[in-house]
């Protein structure tokens, strides 16, 4: 390869341009070459895909796979504990998400009308109430209180719960596993330890429901025999940890850069019309989900380059998203924009399967946070929130909010 661009501490993780922005080095990549060699730590050389239409087109193209099965997994940035390069990984029965068709097909398949638009708009009344349930508890804490414990993290747990018929008082043992699986810097032990609680207990979650059905989506899917007790555990496993991690950092994050942006915040409290496109703009501009993987399984042309076949590449949401030549000024946050066509669902046969819960669950959570919280604010410094640098989804470990007024 030629003009291999060298990243010898891994690839540039860090949000240094500020809590919201991509890092300068990956702008500046995007920049100059949107489809890039790279060097993994391991000294692999892989690619590196920035542009916006270039990860929208390699998210459309099977080709370039999602099976962690077909290739050397080779890790971009420095983990300790973990070496930079991994052997690859067996599939892991009905984890869909790093599946090509038609496996892939035959489990989502299965799923599509749970998460009807249909369906899930059945649910707005429902989850508005959750949400307002949820404030009311938090109104009658004295102030500070953490807003991811207290709202951002109750509420998408709460509904992915009732969901999937997964008791809700078990939550405090999935929700720490969930978050020690999602660690980067940790020893490999700890991240299957984590994984391994979380599919045992789902396990046998899934084996009552199958020996005893219930009105939930786990049930509807242990009702049909053609799907083993592994694969369920799978998908169980899949949906419980993309329903309330990414939706809780969400809005977490999301009230962070409102709260920073006090002038939108005025503008989408004195016209609530425009939270629909608010949630839409907030999801580009954040990007919780910043990097993926696949695989390239056979010679493939890209952005003017060739990607030879068994290239690992890896996949820059948060870069695209902020892509000038998509976004004008995408590194400021305006709720008027028409961000249309944002990847932070992702593209193609892998588009977030849960995405209009999200959308349900951010627009309600939002709304009615900012009306009975009219003036909420950081209850420290910004630059001392703690930021999930540390975590394979971006948000914020804490919020410390306060107030002094409340709305019913």
């Amino acid at each position: 390869m030629s003009q291999t661009v060298s990243v010898p501490q891994g690839l540039p993780m860090e949000r240094d341009a500020g809590p919201f922005d991509p890092p300068r080095k990956i702008t500046r990549l995007r920049e100059a070459r949107p489809v890039s060699p790279m060097l993994f730590p391991d000294g692999h050389e892989g690619w590196l895909i920035t542009g916006y239409d270039e990860v929208r087109q390699l998210l459309a193209d099977t080709r370039f796979s999602s099976r962690q099965d077909l290739g050397v997994m080779h890790v971009p940035y420095e983990t300790p504990g973990m070496p930079a390069a991994t052997e690859p990984s067996p599939q892991v029965p009905g984890l869909f998400i790093a599946m090509d068709p038609p496996d892939h097909t035959r489990l989502r398949r299965k799923l599509t009308g749970a998460f009807t638009v249909k369906r899930m708009k059945q649910l707005e009344d429902h989850i508005a109430e959750v949400v307002e349930r949820q404030l009311d508890a938090m109104a009658q804490l004295t102030p500070t209180v953490d807003l991811v414990k207290e709202f951002a993290l109750p509420v998408p747990s709460l509904v992915i719960c009732e969901l999937l018929g997964v008791p809700y008082e078990d939550r405090a043992d999935f929700q720490a596993n969930s978050a020690k699986f999602l660690v980067k810097e940790q020893e490999l032990e700890e991240k299957m330890a984590a994984y391994g609680a979380l599919t045992t207990y789902l396990g046998n979650l899934v084996a009552g429901k199958r020996a005893e059905p219930g009105e939930d989506i786990l049930s509807d899917l242990a009702r049909q025999d053609d799907l083993s007790i592994e694969e369920l555990t799978g998908i169980a496993f899949l949906l419980l940890l993309a329903g309330h991690e990414t939706t809780a950092n969400m809005l977490a994050l999301g009230t962070f850069a409102l709260l920073e942006h006090p002038e939108q915040l005025a503008e989408l409290r004195a016209d609530p019309e425009l939270l629909p496109g608010a949630v839409e703009e907030l999801m580009r501009y954040l990007s919780v989900v910043d990097i993926n993987f696949r695989y390239a399984t056979e010679d493939l042309e890209l952005g003017g380059e060739t990607i030879p076949a068994g290239s690992t590449v890896v996949v820059s949401t948060l870069a695209a998203n902020h892509d000038p030549r998509r976004f004008e000024n995408p590194d400021t946050l305006d709720i008027r924009r028409n961000s249309r066509g944002q990847l932070t669902f992702g593209h193609g046969v892998h588009q977030c399967l849960g995405q209009q819960l999200a959308r349900i669950e951010m627009r309600a959570g939002f709304a009615a946070l900012l009306r009975r919280f009219p003036t909420l604010q950081l209850a420290i410094p910004a630059d001392q929130v703690k930021l999930r640098t540390d975590m394979n989804i971006y948000g914020v470990h804490e919020l410390p909010v306060t107030w002094t007024t409340t709305a019913p």
